[in-house]
């Protein structure tokens, strides 16, 4: 029998993108898309989805349904899921998202996730390339009340239970749960793979499933910010360059010596 298996994923500022590129809208504190750079899904949502199609590869009957949240979604880029090989796709789209913090974001999805009878398993990146919070999948696992098993770098499954290798600094270790669960994976669990013409082609067929925050009975007032962003800016990096030179290479060693004494920094 096949798991029902729901993976989250975002839509995302290419963070290849040129820094120069970025610009913040002061009026919102939000940051302005580049122009002609189009968004992409998440790396570590990427990861999340191959993690759900190798379980699908080994576990026939499996289905993956992909979850998305935002308010301005670019379906070229959005649908990438469907053509690796993903089932199916929910967008949640609605002005009010556009600024959801992290417990906002955690209430929608959640709320989402309710909509899919008898899930398995939730497959989450363990975090986002734009704010780096790395909240929602703790989040989504304790309003769900089951348990979450992060930094997955390889997943397995046997009848009801799963165990995974949670990647540590200096290895892993081994956790084990029933299902349902939720699992957060990162870059070990394996290169997302590319899309296929034929998988190309098939998602260009289907249509993704929207649905508004009424559709998941959440109101405006159920997703009230509970963090304040006070300011937003970019670094500036400012850097000092000193020459050091010798009549020989011995000289300018030794004249770096003496100067990286001087500094104490030996």
């Amino acid at each position: 029998m096949g798991l029902k298996i729901v993976v989250c994923a975002k839509q995302v500022i290419d963070p290849d993108a040129p820094s120069a590129s970025f610009k913040i809208n002061q009026a919102n504190l939000s940051i302005m898309p580049p122009e002609g750079i189009p968004p992409v899904v998440n790396g570590f949502c990427e990861n999340a989805v191959e993690a759900a199609l190798k379980i699908k590869d080994s576990v026939p009957g499996t289905t993956v349904t992909v979850i998305s949240i935002g308010s301005s979604f670019v379906l070229d880029v959005i649908k990438k899921p469907l053509s690796m090989g993903a089932d199916q796709i929910i967008l949640v789209e609605d002005q009010n998202i556009e600024n959801a913090d992290p417990f906002s974001t955690t209430k929608i999805l959640s709320a989402t996730i309710k909509t899919i009878p008898d899930f398995d398993l939730i497959i989450c990146g363990q975090q986002a390339s734009d704010w780096d919070n790395a909240h929602v999948p703790m989040g989504i696992s304790e309003t769900l009340k089951i348990p979450c098993l992060n930094s997955a770098k390889e997943i397995s499954i046997d009848e009801e239970t799963i165990i995974v290798k949670s990647s540590i600094s200096d290895g892993y270790i081994s956790l084990k749960s029933r299902l349902p669960a939720l699992v957060t994976v990162n870059n070990e669990i394996g290169e997302p793979r590319y899309p296929t013409l034929k998988g190309i082609m098939q998602a260009s067929r289907k249509t993704p499933e929207k649905l508004t925050l009424e559709d998941i009975h959440l109101a405006q007032s159920d997703i009230s910010p509970k963090m304040s962003l006070l300011s937003l800016s970019i670094p500036i990096s400012n850097s000092q360059c000193e020459i050091l030179e010798g009549e020989t290479d011995a000289d300018s060693g030794k004249l770096l010596a003496l100067k990286l004494r001087e500094d104490k920094i030996i």
